[in-house]
């Protein structure tokens, strides 16, 4: 399973910036917006730009060696030295359906298409159909709670900051004291970390920290360190006292300074605050799911207002402003298409007025609330300012609760419950996965096949009058999926246990234009540029 994010294509950042292509993307948007509304699409980079990307895993290996790769993966498989795939490409939303209409006439692909061998199925799956999965607090995954709690590195998307001080002489308990020489994740260079990231990201956060304190058991075994093996519970200052062991010894050091960083990131996002919400995101977003199946939307609206608090009232494990934001997005993405009417308005209203205080309360603007707001302090912030952006934030909610209303198949995420189960929720990814998969093979609704030239639109065009076998994703035997939009590490990992379950043999690539967090997910939906190119990526 390799998880890749591809930062750029031959000539994405060309193609992204042209006038043409704003032009373009600005009446896509427009178009997939219901009639006389406004639609708050998803900030990618160009359909095209993303089209030479998924085109570009055809690429023999030896013309993906200077791609960045931002999460470590297996590129060595075997399907990625096999040559050029011949892919057939589907797509499950209305923006998906665009770029997979560009990869199908991009013609470095069409080309590789009359001559390749092997075959592959590209599923593009718009992200604005599911936001509870960018938001959500789902998986108990280590590595998910490391790049959402810990601060990014500079000039980076898909890695963060370690601080290392505790391998150096320099202690200090100024907790603002910045990090001036951090490490990071990507550790390329080290087997051990890289098998350590891989346990992160694919265990359960009890076996990952269980497999840390066994990595530097060995290491210092290696190093013939004074360790004391202990078993039980793993915590945060056993793992910080076995690297104690280290910080003395320059060979050792130098010898396991990758794991080390990632044991450490491990430690501090353990004994983060940030951390310690997450089982209350967790908790709220369950009971969250219940009432959602019992009650109206105005009611579950009123039923999270007591929950905003200014910054005088807030406690330490209180929902902070952007926190909110997640809730929300949450909230709207798994309702779905909600009925207008004035106890809604009225419902919005008041947590409208409620979050537009909390946000003039702020001593300090973070710098989401500073984009958000578009201030740079709070000194500058006007009450006009806050309620307008509240507004648009509220405007945009409204989209996303009818993002999935052309949907026939996949047009809920949420599963009410009944007298034996409990409300859930459905990830909308599963779901198409489990379609793919399904042995039974049907005809897919919602994954719609994007013709790549005159066999395939034959072939849809006369199975409408007589028997013909459209072509299906789970055709061929490696399944690309790209993520319009991002992707989370939980989203991945249950594609790939979902695939070696229900298809073994099926080779799966899960591919996207970023690496989200609760977070991240809620800059990109209300602090970007919806129209201008990420150049970032």
């Amino acid at each position: 399973m390799s998880c890749l994010a591809l930062t750029r294509a031959a000539d994405c950042s060309r193609v992204s910036n042209t006038d043409g292509m704003r032009e373009k993307r600005a009446n896509v948007c427009q178009n997939l917006a219901p009639p006389g509304k406004r639609i708050a699409p998803y900030p990618l980079p160009s359909p095209r730009c993303i089209a030479a990307a998924a085109a570009a895993l055809a690429v023999p290996q030896a013309g993906r060696e200077s791609w960045p790769r931002l999460i470590p993966g297996d590129t060595q498989a075997p399907h990625w030295q096999a040559g050029a795939q011949a892919e057939e490409s589907f797509a499950v939303g209305a923006l998906s359906r665009v770029v997979a209409a560009e990869l199908a006439s991009y013609a470095p692909a069409r080309n590789r298409r009359r001559t390749a061998t092997n075959k592959a199925s590209v599923i593009f799956v718009d992200r604005t159909l599911d936001l509870a999965g960018a938001v959500g607090h789902h998986g108990d995954n280590l590595a998910e709670k490391i790049l959402s709690v810990l601060p990014k590195l500079p000039g980076h998307k898909t890695d963060v900051m370690v601080n290392m001080v505790e391998l150096t002489a320099l202690q200090t308990t100024d907790e603002t004291c910045s990090i001036i020489a951090p490490g990071c994740l990507a550790q390329p260079n080290d087997p051990a970390a890289k098998a350590l990231w891989e346990s992160f990201t694919n265990l359960k956060q009890k076996e990952a920290v269980m497999e840390a304190r066994r990595h530097l058991v060995e290491a210092a075994s290696r190093e013939n360190l004074p360790i004391k093996m202990t078993m039980g519970r793993v915590t945060p200052e056993q793992l910080n006292s076995y690297i104690q062991l280290f910080r003395n010894n320059l060979k050792a050091l130098e010898n396991h300074c990758g794991l080390l960083q990632l044991v450490l990131a491990a430690v501090q996002t353990l004994k983060h605050p940030q951390t310690s919400k997450w089982d209350n995101f967790l908790a709220f977003e369950r009971l969250l799911l219940q009432t959602i199946g019992e009650s109206e939307m105005p009611s579950v609206l009123n039923q999270l207002l007591p929950m905003i608090k200014s910054y005088n009232k807030r406690m330490k494990y209180d929902y902070t402003c952007e926190d909110f934001l997640v809730l929300l997005v949450y909230m709207y993405s798994v309702v779905g298409e909600i009925k207008s009417g004035k106890e809604l308005d009225a419902a919005e209203e008041e947590v409208k007025k409620a979050l537009v205080k909390a946000i003039n309360d702020e001593p300090q603007l973070s710098p989401l609330l500073q984009k958000i707001t578009g201030c740079d302090s709070s000194l500058n912030l006007t009450s006009q300012k806050a309620t307008d952006a509240v507004d648009d934030i509220f405007r945009s909610l409204r989209d996303i609760a009818r993002a999935r209303m052309h949907m026939k198949q996949f047009n809920s995420i949420h599963n009410p419950g009944s007298n034996t189960h409990q409300a859930s929720y459905k990830p909308l990814l599963k779901q198409v996965v489990e379609e793919i998969c399904n042995p039974d093979r049907p005809d897919p609704v919602d994954i719609e096949h994007v013709s790549s030239g005159l066999t395939d639109l034959l072939k849809t065009g006369f199975s409408m009058f007589m028997k013909v076998n459209r072509p299906h994703p789970g055709d061929h035997p490696l399944l690309i999926i790209f993520m319009v939009g991002g992707v989370t590490i939980s989203e991945v990992k249950m594609v790939k246990d979902l695939v070696a379950t229900r298809k073994p043999g099926t080779q799966v690539i899960v591919l996207s234009s970023a690496l989200l967090t609760p977070h991240s997910a809620i800059e990109l939906l209300f602090a970007t540029d919806r129209l201008q190119p990420d150049t970032d990526i």
